[in-house]
């Protein structure tokens, strides 16, 4: 599969210049830290409990977390140990590297926060669907759901215009989310998220997945990954399960979408129709 990275940004690209002047955080060192020990020969749950509880903040906010409604199930866990001893230290470093990008990008902006509402419902969901469907590896497919649209917040904050400009892709009926973006800024919130995603030491099939998470043409390309292929698939129906418990009649990019990523997961109509009610109740299970 080729480099993600060279398809993001190439140094014979035109407009490399203006993806450099756009201001991409360093990877937290506390998530630096946690990479190494699970890349390790054998991780330590102790080890990486410890390096957890090295930030007071960062530890309150992942034991609220593990324990919350979707996560935590009846046990409730006191202590780090016990979370990752509930949950497994591949869902705790994914909780605990959703935390981290939202305190470095942008937490402390209003404006952000219906953005980081949505972005952790839908690693809710992404979970749910993993796990349900028994495609792929859930903190893999919870990392994506958190990160698919980090660009976002960072274009925002590199262009005054963007929020129109993801208004009106938002609505747009036909053209991919990414065509709006690249015909007024030159590049879009996908190609910026995997970068971020590059950068953070994320795995190569979120970060290519983030690439191409709203280019459904990928669903048909037998010459990519599955893992890549599923993380799209299961990112539509999230985003039409979250459509649907808003309020709203459907989903745009499940209509220019949603049949490509049916046919790849094989489901009918009437599997869609299920799955979209069980996220719906799960969503309902949170209060």
């Amino acid at each position: 599969m080729s480099n993600p990275a060279a398809l993001a940004i190439s140094s014979d690209d035109p407009v490399d210049a203006l993806i450099k002047s756009i201001r991409i955080p360093p990877r937290p060192s506390l998530l630096a830290d946690l990479q190494r020990e699970l890349m390790s020969e054998d991780p330590s749950p102790a080890t990486i409990g410890r390096i957890i509880a090295s930030d007071v903040g960062m530890s309150g906010a992942l034991l609220k977390l593990a324990n919350s409604s979707f996560y935590g199930g009846k046990r409730k866990a006191k202590s780090i140990e016990q979370a990752i001893l509930f949950l497994g230290i591949n869902q705790v470093a994914a909780l605990m590297t959703g935390l981290l990008a939202r305190r470095t990008i942008g937490a402390d902006h209003a404006s952000l926060a219906s953005f980081w509402d949505l972005s952790t419902r839908r690693a809710q969901a992404m979970v749910y669907l993993s796990r349900r469907l028994r495609i792929g590896e859930a903190d893999v497919a919870h990392t994506f759901g958190l990160f698919c649209d980090t660009g976002v917040p960072l274009l925002m904050q590199r262009f005054p215009g963007y929020a129109a400009t993801f208004a009106d892709a938002a609505n747009d009926p036909v053209r991919p989310f990414t065509a709006l973006e690249d015909e007024r800024h030159s590049t879009n919130h996908a190609a910026i998220g995997c970068l971020l995603a590059r950068n953070w030491g994320l795995s190569s099939e979120v970060a290519w997945a983030i690439l191409h998470h709203q280019d459904y043409t990928v669903l048909e390309d037998e010459a990519t990954d599955d893992a890549v292929r599923a993380l799209v698939a299961l990112s539509l129906l999230a985003e039409s399960a979250i459509q649907q418990y808003q309020g709203h009649g459907g989903s745009l990019e499940w209509d220019k979408g949603g049949a490509r990523a049916s046919a790849y997961l094989g489901l009918s109509d009437d599997d869609i129709t299920d799955l979209l009610d069980e996220l719906h109740d799960s969503f309902h299970g949170e209060h």
